[in-house]
């Protein structure tokens, strides 16, 4: 018997995130095996009139691609998955591989490749401005391991998190819109941070289901030549399948001039893909309720209540800063008490301590506000 949380969840992903109308040719792409959800979400495609395409894809498959690929075979891909996707108008991505670390062993050299040849000409350049779309994680044993939780126990937390009341999140978030939009210069502090940019003249974007599920964010981007100082990530980071702890940057005129963690070397080799790798593309503020801890998932990471991410790499062509690259890596940063507390300065207003909005037209977006 289907679960009726996936069929809630199946209903919101197409009529309410992708808004699928009559006509509309939708693409959904499904990482890993859970096709109950791949054949429910193919109806409710049919029954909003759209027209629905499948593409299946095998984690374990695709890291054998990965291990021999070359430019031509990349090129090719990208040439046949380009023309799928100019043809569609809607895409909804299921990601539930069985292993999180499948791509731990495909070699530097060979997953950068595939991120410029393939993922950027398929993506960035195609799926991401031109078509409504929507991504999200689903519940398996291995994101439960993750998460440190028993798999029923990881479930409820999942559908709690992905079938909250959007439309009340929202609303509430216009008022940081609102905010960020006046803003010039934002100050960040904590444990190895000291960080300021400016936002001056930016678009403040909330995601509030309709791009991510789970979702809770507002992002911008800064203004590329103006981060300064120093910023030290608390969140682990979980990258083609290698996980990076404690990545601090220090920026000089916007640029990343220096990165270091455990493995300062690999991390580097990320940063040099190309110029725009070492120039941040979004800032975005964290506040969906149910998700406090981090489980080396970014989806689920960069909107953990009283986080931001600050993102190298490429920019969103909603909140363009100048910035382009293959590269688009959301870095989390808790600044909760649990994770050594923090401040957010607006124009040198204090509007966050410790991951809790301080300001009066704010205080909606606190987790008690937001959950009731």
């Amino acid at each position: 018997m289907t679960d009726p949380r996936l069929k809630t969840l199946a209903k919101n992903l197409v009529r309410y995130s992708c808004n699928v109308q009559p006509g509309e040719t939708t693409l959904i792409e499904m990482t890993g095996t859970q096709y109950p959800l791949a054949a429910l979400l193919v109806e409710e495609v049919y029954a909003a009139g759209g027209i629905p395409l499948v593409h299946i894809v095998n984690p374990l498959v695709n890291r054998s691609l990965m291990m021999g690929c070359n430019e031509i075979q990349l090129e090719l891909m990208a040439k046949y998955d380009s023309l799928r996707m100019n043809d569609c108008r809607a895409y909804i991505g299921i990601r539930c591989p069985d292993n999180s670390f499948e791509m731990s062993d495909v070699p530097d050299n060979k997953l950068a490749l595939y991120t410029r040849l393939y993922g950027n000409a398929v993506h960035s350049k195609i799926r991401v401005p031109n078509t409504k779309w929507v991504v999200l994680r689903y519940p398996n044993e291995a994101m439960a391991q993750q998460a440190g939780l028993s798999t029923p126990a990881f479930e409820d937390f999942y559908f709690d998190v992905c079938c909250l009341d959007y439309n009340k999140m929202s609303r509430a978030m216009d008022a940081l819109v609102a905010r960020m939009e006046k803003t010039d210069r934002v100050r960040i502090t904590g444990d190895g941070t000291d960080l300021s940019f400016s936002i001056k003249n930016q678009p403040a974007i909330k995601c509030d289901g309709k791009v991510n599920i789970p979702d809770g964010e507002i992002f911008t981007a800064p203004i590329r030549d103006s981060v300064e100082g120093k910023l030290t990530y608390n969140t682990p980071s979980l990258h083609d399948g290698r996980v990076y702890e404690r990545v601090a940057f220090t920026f000089s005129n916007g640029k990343i001039i220096s990165a270091d963690c455990a493995d300062a070397k690999r991390l580097n080799a990320i940063l040099d893909i190309d110029e725009g790798a070492r120039y941040i593309g979004e800032f975005a503020i964290g506040v969906n309720p149910y998700i406090t801890e981090p489980m080396k998932d970014t989806l689920f990471d960069e909107k953990i209540a009283g986080s931001f991410h600050f993102t190298p790499g490429n920019c969103y062509d909603e909140c363009p800063n100048g910035n382009k690259s293959a590269l688009h890596w959301d870095l989390v940063c808790i600044q909760t008490p649990a994770y050594g507390g923090g401040e957010m300065y607006f124009d040198e207003e204090l509007v966050r301590k410790d991951g809790l909005f301080t300001t009066a037209d704010l205080l909606c977006l606190n987790p008690d506000q937001l959950k009731n």
